[in-house]
């Protein structure tokens, strides 16, 4: 994919935190600057405790910078849509704009694979379904699993599905909106080395082809074979290195 002929849907400028450490002031995030286009998969790499989760929580209205911009354009109003929101619009705009893949699943026992995602659409709805709404997230919800690789896994309980199925069923989830952002946060640090692989793939497959902006975080350099871009995070600054340099040090390792 070509990503600089597609819009940006993610912009992050000269993001920066800080936090009181006892009698010291700890620097988190130091002038993050990184835009991310709409059908492009961003893999951001460091060290823990280099700030890449931090980044994440941003990005996804779930904490505020000390300084800087983050803007959501959306696909549909073409509106650009500032995430420096707290509270009840802050978690409106992740309803509707962006969908999160942490790295436990947090899937509900209690419900079947399709009823994971028709509760996600109905929060998007704010509990009540519009007019057709159900038979519209039941139309999407059985695409996005036959898209993940679930089909004829609808009915099933979490407990009767893989920690790979579990991992897919995430995926899905967090797509059930149409969002316009993806962040993703070390999904497959629980999952075998081949398991693994294969939601990356997922994962890179869906944002090209529903051309989302996906930020995908992870410490292993070996999962963003395929991505877009690859920048690492070291103390809190982004180095914005080479792909290539990358995966020769991924071969070399």
């Amino acid at each position: 994919m070509n990503s600089t002929k597609a819009p940006v849907a993610l912009s992050l400028e000269n993001i920066s935190l800080k936090v009181q450490d006892g009698n010291t002031t700890r620097t988190i995030l130091n002038d993050i600057s990184l835009d991310i286009h709409a059908g492009e998969v961003v893999g951001l790499v460091g060290p823990s405790g280099s700030g890449k989760s931090t980044l994440l929580t941003i990005a996804g209205c779930l904490k505020q910078a000390d300084e800087g911009i983050v803007t959501l354009y959306s696909r549909n109003k073409n509106e650009a849509i500032d995430l420096r929101v707290k509270g009840a619009e802050a978690a409106r705009v992740r309803r509707h704009h962006i969908g999160i893949v942490f790295q436990q699943p947090n899937l509900l026992p209690a419900l079947t694979v399709k009823q994971q995602l028709m509760a996600m659409r109905r929060l998007g709805h704010v509990f009540r379904w519009a007019e057709g709404g159900r038979r519209e997230a039941e139309k999407r919800a059985e695409e996005l699993l036959e898209s993940v690789g679930l089909k004829g896994l609808e009915n099933r309980r979490i407990s009767q599905l893989s920690g790979g199925q579990q991992a897919r069923v995430n995926v899905a989830r967090a797509l059930m909106n149409n969002p316009e952002v993806l962040l993703v946060d070390e999904p497959t640090a629980a999952l075998d080395q081949k398991t693994a692989g294969a939601v990356t793939r997922l994962i890179m497959d869906v944002t090209h082809k529903m051309r989302v902006a996906t930020l995908y975080i992870t410490h292993d350099l070996g999962q963003l074979h395929g991505a877009d871009r690859i920048v690492e995070m070291i103390d809190g600054q982004l180095q914005h290195s080479s792909h290539e340099r990358l995966t020769d040090a991924v071969t070399a390792g």
